[in-house]
């Protein structure tokens, strides 16, 4: 398959102006009027140019390189993610060059046109919360650029995808509340629009459901950062309801962290009064008082098969075979039963 991409003649061409004229501009040269930069740039924008890599051959050399782009990197589940990656990419060769989009739209697409500027030979990606358009990353695929999504994805037929699977995880959380005997469990979610936010509360629902137990509109709370603060305010809020539950499942650890410092600033005991589940099994889960129940992702793994899916892409590329039609691979999570969810521990009778 052939790809075509823009370059400074076809600028040039379009706005009628000499090719120097046209990269002088761009480098933002001072013999070169403001009216004419701006011009230029705009179509340079318009068009996607790409002004490291003007012709397809200069693609067709070899980096090694493998561009990861990650929501944030202080996230202790992205963490284990990449050194998944970096354990499988640097056994075969290639290099890694982390770009963290900061959960920000703009910032992810300045990664995505960084790593192809730096001619990256295929990328692995996790969305930010914030992007809903795709067209930055359309627009490498379309190009050619071998791309692998890895735990946060859209709806996409071009790509392959390594996910865990999230609804088989929160439920199995909701189905371990309601068997401690817990029946009014609220849920905090993450942010909005993502797929693995959708299929945790899918999860949770399905549990409520398949127990006959209500699915309340009062007992979910939207946490769009998903961080502790959002957590703590989320449940001091359900805990002033005039029925507040008796059990919180928070679709990530730092909410379930903060829901467990609002229980305890309400005078309320885990998990004899309000049991407390989260998801994500950070490091210091098993710290807390009580320890965190939670739903432990299998980041490592997640990172190994996302660099080997995306490096034999990279590999078939080089041998001008096609690749396999895109394939999405589902990892299983465990759930992790700490003390605060442990009702009907003996212990506690």
């Amino acid at each position: 398959m052939k790809f075509s991409q823009v370059t400074i003649k076809d600028i040039a061409r379009e706005l009628g102006i000499s090719p120097s004229t046209v990269s002088r501009a761009l480098k933002d040269h001072p013999d070169i009027s403001a009216k004419t930069k701006e011009a230029v740039n705009a179509l340079a924008e318009k068009l996607n140019y790409q002004p490291n890599i003007v012709a397809l051959n200069l693609r067709q050399k070899k980096t090694f390189t493998i561009g990861v782009i990650i929501p944030e990197l202080v996230h202790f589940f992205f963490s284990t993610v990449i050194s998944g990656i970096e354990d499988v990419a640097y056994q075969a060769g290639y290099s890694v060059i982390l770009a963290q989009s900061n959960e920000s739209y703009e910032r992810e697409k300045t990664d995505i046109k960084a790593l192809f500027n730096s001619r990256v030979d295929g990328l692995l990606m996790s969305i930010s919360r914030e992007t809903k358009n795709f067209d930055h990353i359309e627009s490498v695929i379309a190009k050619g650029v071998p791309v692998v999504f890895y735990d946060r994805t859209y709806n996409t037929t071009q790509c392959s995808n390594v996910v865990v699977d999230d609804y088989v995880g929160a439920k199995e959380a909701v189905n371990h509340l309601i068997q401690q005997g817990y029946r009014k469990i609220a849920f905090l979610e993450g942010s909005p629009g993502l797929i693995i936010t959708n299929d945790r509360k899918r999860g949770y629902m399905d549990a409520l459901r398949e127990h006959q137990l209500p699915v309340n509109d009062h007992y979910v709370e939207e946490c769009i950062t998903g961080s502790m603060e959002e957590g703590k305010r989320a449940t001091k809020k359900l805990l002033s309801l005039p029925e507040p539950p008796d059990a919180i499942f928070a679709a990530n650890d730092p909410m379930a962290t903060g829901a467990m410092q609002s229980v305890k600033e309400a005078g309320l005991r885990i998990p004899q009064d309000v049991g407390v589940v989260g998801f994500s099994n950070w490091s210091y889960g098993s710290l807390l008082e009580p320890s965190l129940t939670t739903v432990d992702q299998p980041g490592f793994e997640m990172g190994q098969e996302a660099a080997r899916l995306l490096i034999r892409q990279i590999e078939l590329a080089d041998k001008e075979q096609d690749y396999p039609s895109p394939e999405t691979k589902i990892l299983k999570t465990r759930l992790i039963v700490r003390d605060s969810s442990l009702k009907n521990s003996p212990a506690r009778k």
